[in-house]
């Protein structure tokens, strides 16, 4: 239910902060972010629309149809106006209650992995996105054919992507999974970031564009301080410029993405998941599609055969990275298993010493 006054309210706080965003603009030249505040009350003013946040949770729940994670709860129209959103109840806890997921006998790795699969899917085969995933938005229930189900609440936020964009954005996670610079670069100065495009490698993986280490690898020490070096030079003006020449829709995306790696981090999985998933779903995005009848059959197969052969390409990667993972698994279950022997090992030899001393 909506205050009442609410939306007065609001447009009186977003007033004040456009009037003194303009004021710092004047005082400080150098500051221009005054785009950030027009950003704030697009967001915003779509919270109070509950009509629009309706149709998008009955969006989502198409998108997601065939997914038996996904819970979305079901909007009850007869009882639903602009300003009153009545929704079917979902029982759950938000998704970074550990203690509750281990209580219930879920392995938050496995939602973990479910959540960032279902942002995926929404960024690269969607490009409808939810914008405010924080941990009161979505919720673990234990009822589901999967153990479990995520159930996906406040619809207000979204983000409808560009298709242009999207393709582009698939694109260039595909570079990076391939550590493609070339690729990096070009599309850069497609997003009108032009040579800052370098630091997309940084952004999304954690890695310099020219970094010897693998993707799932962390930067040697020498890499982290030549970059340390390189972010003291940049300027004001070098950021100022960066963020003013980035699309629209990258900012919702990087948003959400640091959202979901904070809830990540808290269910202790690795980054390797995130990677994965937006690897996965990158190539997804990029499936071709049925194309018309042409008359030049052999361009149409040669087309296809590219495509084909690229879509193959990343495929390999993702299933090395799939391999390191696992590996990576089965070390951290093998070293708990020596743990867990040494200690029993211990505890039968103190208990050995214990009975022979009392024996004497």
């Amino acid at each position: 239910v909506q205050y009442p006054g609410l939306e007065d309210q609001m447009k009186l706080d977003t007033g004040t902060m456009s009037f003194l965003s303009e004021s710092i603009a004047w005082l400080l030249p150098e500051y221009r972010f005054k785009w950030l505040v027009s950003e704030f009350v697009e967001a915003i003013s779509l919270e109070l629309d509950f009509i629009q946040e309706a149709r998008n949770s009955e969006r989502t729940a198409k998108n997601f149809k065939n997914n038996d994670i996904v819970w979305v709860p079901h909007v009850f129209w007869n009882l639903t106006t602009s300003q009153v959103l009545t929704m079917e109840f979902c029982p759950g806890h938000k998704v970074d209650d550990v203690e509750f997921l281990k209580e219930m006998g879920i392995n938050p790795i496995k939602v973990a992995k479910a959540l960032m699969e279902i942002f995926a899917e929404m960024i690269f085969i969607h490009g409808f996105l939810h914008g405010d995933p924080h941990p009161g938005n979505i919720l673990v229930s234990p009822e589901g054919q999967n153990g479990f189900s995520l159930v996906l609440l406040d619809h207000g936020i979204y983000r409808q992507l560009d298709e242009g964009f999207r393709i582009d954005y698939c694109e260039l996670w595909k570079a990076l999974i391939l550590l493609d610079t070339n690729k990096i670069q070009q599309l850069g100065e497609g997003f009108g970031v032009g040579k800052y495009s370098k630091y997309f490698p940084l952004i999304f993986t954690g890695r310099t564009i020219d970094s010897k280490s693998t993707l799932l690898g962390g930067m040697s020490v020498e890499e982290k301080r030549n970059l340390k070096l390189e972010l003291k030079s940049l300027t004001m003006e070098d950021i100022s410029s960066f963020m003013e020449s980035l699309p629209p829709d990258f900012f919702r995306i990087l948003r959400t993405d640091g959202l979901l790696r904070s809830v990540i981090s808290k269910l202790g999985a690795s980054q390797r998941v995130r990677l994965l998933a937006y690897a996965k779903y990158a190539l997804y995005g990029l499936s071709p599609k049925l194309e018309p009848q042409s008359d030049n059959r052999v361009k149409v197969v040669l087309s296809r055969l590219k495509t084909n052969i690229s879509h193959l390409q990343l495929r390999l990667v993702l299933e090395v990275l799939e391999l390191l993972s696992s590996m990576e698994e089965v070390r951290h279950f093998l070293r708990a298993l020596y743990k867990r022997f040494v200690g029993a090992l211990r505890s039968i030899l103190k208990l050995s010493l214990s009975i022979e001393l009392n024996s004497i």
